[in-house]
């Protein structure tokens, strides 16, 4: 008879871990008493949560960013209009044009901040063109100078900031600086509603037709334009109430944990860390480093889902997605495809302890160098 083994498994280090718990049910309790679920007084809250947060005057929450990015899109009635788009980032970006029944055009990113820049923008530019929208990606921001090459474009910006609630450039708060700005509460994000998102903007007008055009069209009493259902419960936003009073602590946990994970991968040849731009506070929302070894990144995801650590991709590039592949492109893409091919993102949440931390260099480091 052979004998039996104990295997022992290996502990979970999970890439995201949501900071939710008894504050956030409790929470939910209160609405649920209420018997009023649908967006209401807790959505209201939420808002001006944001809002005030940014320190901007319109915070419009939606089901999430990307119906928010649409929504945006369509009451800037960008139908049959060419829109910049980054290459690098998730399909949404671009879903959300077409869905407004505008043209993307892909360009490439920096292959550092992995972020659109001025250049960039300047070399995708004509003059018919009305509005881009850029990606402060993983919680980067953009660079100030895209932000003044637009204005002096004249061309609207609409930040895909998905990933950057509570980042700044020196003083203000990605979310004040563009013409229009959408974020994303998704578990991967900083903070989370389960799923949601805000528009956030100091256009009157702009925040008007959006207010309507996710109440079914509705002004008033009549129904004055098509619009769709993309309002967000009071269910989803009581969690969002919460989440923004634990904010500021949740982004200096996760700014503690990268400095840690910078100076590890410091020492490591092949790799480098997670960029971080001048005069900026990130809200690393994912830790997203480069390795600079071809054809290494995916053996290194390997050797850490042997030892049960999860990671991820970057984000997309597009042009070499089936959908994207016969959209309008402005150069090669090169960067793009290199972030795509070698990116690569690691464990960041409060439950990530610092021995976490060190066998996960650890790992990195004997892939790379053996």
């Amino acid at each position: 008879m052979k004998s039996s083994k104990t295997v022992t498994e290996k502990k979970l280090v999970p890439l995201a871990v949501p900071d939710v718990g008894e504050e956030e049910i409790n929470e939910i309790r209160k609405v649920m008493g209420t018997g009023f679920l649908t967006e209401g007084a807790t959505t209201k809250e939420f808002e001006k949560m944001v809002a005030d947060y940014l320190g901007v005057k319109h915070a419009l929450a939606v089901t999430s960013c990307t119906t928010g990015l649409h929504a945006v899109l369509e009451c800037l009635d960008i139908k049959g209009q060419e829109v910049i788009v980054p290459d690098y980032t998730y399909p949404a970006t671009a879903e959300a044009v077409v869905l407004a029944g505008g043209i993307p055009v892909l360009v490439d990113v920096d292959l550092d901040s992995m972020n659109m820049n001025t250049e960039i923008l300047e070399e995708a530019y004509n003059d018919k063109m009305t509005v881009f929208s850029p990606v402060s990606w993983a919680g980067v921001p953009l660079e100030k100078e895209i932000y003044q090459k637009a204005k002096k474009l004249d061309l609207k910006m609409l930040e895909d900031s998905a990933c950057s609630l509570g980042a700044k450039i020196g003083d203000d708060f990605v979310g004040k600086i563009a013409d229009y700005s959408c974020f994303s509460f998704h578990p991967r994000k900083v903070i989370t509603t389960g799923e949601g998102g805000m528009i956030t903007t100091d256009d009157d007008e702009i925040a008007e037709r959006c207010y309507s055009f996710k109440h079914f069209g509705a002004k008033g009493s009549s129904f004055e334009t098509i619009g769709t259902n993309y309002k967000l419960s009071n269910v989803l936003s009581a969690i969002g109430v919460i989440q923004m009073k634990k904010i500021e602590n949740i982004i200096q946990t996760r700014i503690e944990k990268a400095k840690i994970y910078h100076e590890l991968l410091s020492k490591i040849n092949n790799i480098k860390p997670a960029y971080v731009g001048e005069n900026t506070r990130q809200t690393f929302q994912s830790y997203t480093c480069y390795v600079e070894k071809e054809e290494h990144r995916d053996k290194i995801r390997k050797a850490l889902s042997d030892e049960n650590i999860q990671s991820q991709i970057g984000t997309y590039a597009l042009h070499l997605e089936p959908a994207y592949r016969n959209m309008k492109k402005i150069g090669n893409l090169g960067n793009s495809t290199k972030l795509f091919k070698n990116a690569l993102t690691l464990p960041l949440h409060k439950n990530l302890t610092q021995e976490d931390q060190e066998n996960i260099c650890k790992i990195i480091n004997k892939t790379l160098n053996n």
